[in-house]
């Protein structure tokens, strides 16, 4: 099949839509990916991007057409709108005349914004071809969630707006079983809603625990619980901070953050304010192929989001990298993540927000036996082979886009 995939984010772009392209094409299928300027997470263009060239590239055979877009900059809400705004309706104008030809499915990756399914239906028009739209992201509960936005009149428009993408897909896949109920609200039959959830690139896995990374970023020895991903408004800083804090005198207790994002020079505005500089350590950004060395090197992974209804209904993606590399999970989540980590055994989960719960639970698997510790993530890697494995999820995928073409 001619598979076209409509993405604001990819490579160089970290997002699991560069491995399910590269997947798609290893299973023989001619991909190409409509994208913009990779501008995530710093918010300016990527070295060697100036927004005005680098049209066409080729990711590992995968054809990659991109359009201008404005960045996204500090990430302030109108920074944000302008960009998202900026990459549908330019996508929408340029894309006809660099999307040649014909396409048997168009493929929509959406883990934010909702804008991204635009062009896509402008190219459906088109090239009369199927969409099938990837649902990450619910909006508009997300915008109000992690994007603080609260005017009804916009929220009213946003609904407006997801109702007329979605009554152009052919398909909607959701990421949790959870954002079901939410998408037949808007008048989407229930046979068109297909539980597609994330996976782990091939590259997560289980690797020799690395000691150079001590040497490398000068950490005292003790027990480990990393964070790892973008350190965002969703993820919720302060609680973990504020745990952090209470378990101050448990001096062999490191919190490790790999990663960047909005909220990292709060928080490291913060770690000196409540002097935590000796047992939370921010280790910075790092390349994706460098993450089962970090995870492995852990003793136990921490994921976490805000309380909100829209993020009970989310498997935060970390939870399968986690997994995959058979690590222990902390899990600081309401709703569906907290019960994958519960259901499998592959750690333990507190309620969102939730600080005094946090420390208690970090606490606990500090004082485990390392053994015990490792069966978690052995019992994690088990059930992430049953339910999430990349392979499985890229064939279903594959099977439902030939089933549609038939």
């Amino acid at each position: 099949m001619k598979i076209l995939v409509v993405s604001q984010y990819f490579w160089p772009e970290n997002f699991r839509v560069n491995d399910l392209s590269l997947g798609l094409q290893e299973q023989g299928h001619e991909v190409t990916v409509l994208t913009g300027m990779p501008n995530y997470p710093s918010g300016s263009f990527f070295s060697g991007y100036n927004g005005c060239n680098r049209w066409r590239e080729d990711y590992h055979g995968v054809k990659v057409v991109r359009v201008p877009l404005l960045p996204r900059g500090k990430g302030g809400k109108l920074a944000l709108a302008l960009n998202y705004l900026s990459f549908a309706l330019l996508a929408s104008v340029i894309a006809p005349f660099r999307c040649r030809g014909h396409y048997d499915a168009i493929f929509v990756h959406e883990p934010s914004p909702m804008t991204v399914g635009l062009p896509a239906i402008v190219l459906k028009k088109l090239k009369k071809a199927p969409i099938f739209f990837w649902v990450l992201d619910l909006w508009p509960q997300s915008l109000s969630a992690a994007g603080g936005v609260n005017s009804k009149a916009v929220l009213a428009g946003v609904e407006r707006m997801v109702a007329f993408i979605y009554s152009h897909c052919d398909k909607v896949l959701v990421q949790s079983r959870r954002f079901i109920p939410e998408v037949e609200r808007f008048d989407v039959d229930t046979d068109d809603i297909l539980y597609f959830p994330s996976w782990a690139e091939s590259l997560y896995r289980p690797v020799a625990r690395s000691q150079s990374l001590r040497e490398e970023f000068s950490l005292p020895e003790g027990f480990y619980i990393m964070f790892a991903g973008n350190v965002g408004v969703a993820q919720d800083f302060e609680t973990i901070l504020s745990a952090a804090e209470k378990l101050r005198d448990c001096e062999n207790i490191h919190w490790l953050i790999v990663g960047d994002g909005r909220k990292s020079g709060w928080v490291e505005a913060e770690i000196s304010r409540r002097g935590l500089q000796e047992t939370v350590h921010l280790l910075g950004r790092h390349p994706l192929e460098r993450m089962p060395e970090f995870f492995c090197f852990a003793d136990v992974m921490l994921v976490s989001l805000k309380r909100d209804p829209i993020f009970a209904m989310t498997i935060p993606g970390k939870v399968q990298s986690y997994m995959a590399c058979g690590r222990p999970i902390v899990a600081m989540l309401d709703g569906e993540g907290a019960q994958i980590v519960e259901e499998s055994g592959a750690g333990y989960s507190c309620p969102a927000e939730n600080a005094e719960e946090l420390a208690r639970v970090v606490e606990k698997m500090a004082s485990m036996p390392k053994l015990e510790r490792e069966e978690m993530g052995g019992r994690g890697r088990k059930y992430y082979e049953e339910h999430f494995e990349r392979s499985r999820l890229f064939a279903r995928l594959e099977s439902w886009m030939e089933q549609f073409k038939g």
